[in-house]
């Protein structure tokens, strides 16, 4: 698990975006913050249900960065180059956030602290903890997971866990 020194953290939004930003530890927890209760599903079976996270709202960081029309994707990074990738439309969601809490004390870094993305509508594998930014994209980059074969859509209501061979996105 990853140190974390709030003097040296950064956050930092890039790619095809009018307005790359990078913000320090203060900064970000001087964004605005909400408050969202979602089941949290994990690809391996199991799934705990009404988790209340608290974090700032994914549209809200969008809002900052301004991604260009033709961004459709967002590659999210982590530490030790762990990476994740989701659609935009997925994430412009009001139930997505980067969460600094959970159940209303601050995260562990077990469960991602300082910064964990958190995706209700898939699979755990999405929610990448130890955040460290977000890279708009035109085109689908595949993430950790997904270049070892694990679904790109990760649907946990269609147990989406997997990619078809030779299918890199699996979908319609």
């Amino acid at each position: 698990m990853p140190a974390f020194h709030p003097e040296t953290w950064d956050f930092r939004l890039e790619g095809l975006v009018a307005n790359p930003v990078v913000l320090g530890w203060e900064e970000f927890n001087r964004l605005p913050m909400v408050t969202v209760t979602a089941d949290f599903h994990c690809v391996t079976g199991w799934s705990q249900l009404d988790v209340t996270w608290e974090g700032v709202a994914f549209p809200t960081i969008a809002a900052l960065a301004r991604p260009a029309p033709e961004a459709g994707f967002a590659l999210i990074k982590a530490e030790h180059g762990y990476t994740t990738n989701v659609p935009l439309s997925d994430l412009m969601r009001d139930d997505v956030l980067f969460a600094l809490k959970l159940d209303g004390k601050p995260l562990h870094v077990a469960h991602g602290a300082p910064l964990r993305l958190v995706v209700p509508q898939k699979y755990a594998y999405k929610a990448a903890k130890w955040v460290r930014g977000v890279e708009f994209l035109k085109e689908e980059v595949l993430g950790y997971w997904e270049t070892r074969g694990y679904s790109s859509t990760a649907d946990p209501w269609t147990e989406d866990r997997y990619s078809t061979p030779g299918q890199e996105t699996p979908g319609p």
